[in-house]
């Protein structure tokens, strides 16, 4: 069984692998997450999941197993990344309300020269927001390290009002399609052992 590390700091992401009985190391990586221009946003979040599984995988040694992960949320095809001051997450969680947007998370698994990614869409509709209700959010932690400036696992819960998708992509992690990679690459999970 091979070992695996998590390229990333979430801590949500970790209590997601936790959760389907995947053990991990963290060793988050460090890279310049700017979009490029006219940069399509599922190709966005793709390159950013291989570029932080392939910065980790290259201080390994061979036959480490390195997931990285990354999501955002898409409005009318713009990236929404995580909101700078308290202005930013204003705007975002207006633009947000009462609409539906898609969040996407690219899920790479690295180990050498191996490299597989999946790409994941869920839409979320929000409710029709208003001023005090935002104020009143942006008034907790929660929102200023979240894509979108909302964690649907928390108090942002309230401001959905439906989801069309996987609900742990919308947390940072798609649980299904990441076994799916984690027992391709011999990972073991709550599941049993990855390898057939």
């Amino acid at each position: 069984m091979s070992a695996l590390v998590l390229a990333s700091a979430s801590p949500r992401r970790r209590e997601l692998l936790a959760q389907i009985g995947v053990q991990c190391r963290v060793q988050p990586a460090d890279i310049n997450e700017t979009p490029l221009p006219g940069e399509a946003p599922d190709d966005y979040v793709r390159r950013m999941a291989q570029e932080k599984a392939q910065a980790v995988a290259a201080a390994l040694p061979a036959g480490v197993v390195v997931l990285a992960a990354d999501t955002t949320v898409v409005i009318d095809d713009d990236v929404l990344g995580k909101p700078v001051d308290r202005f930013d997450a204003l705007a975002m969680l207006a633009r947000l309300g009462g609409r539906t947007h898609q969040v996407l998370s690219a899920v790479c698994l690295r180990a050498g020269e191996r490299c597989e990614t999946v790409v994941v869409t869920t839409e979320v509709t929000f409710a029709s927001l208003d001023r005090e209700l935002c104020e009143a959010y942006l008034a907790t932690d929660e929102p200023w390290d979240k894509a979108g400036a909302y964690g649907i696992q928390g108090l942002g819960a309230v401001l959905v009002e439906r989801i069309n998708g996987s609900y742990s992509n919308v947390v940072g992690l798609p649980l299904a399609e990441t076994w799916r990679l984690l027992r391709g690459f011999g990972i073991a999970s709550g599941l049993g052992d990855g390898d057939e």
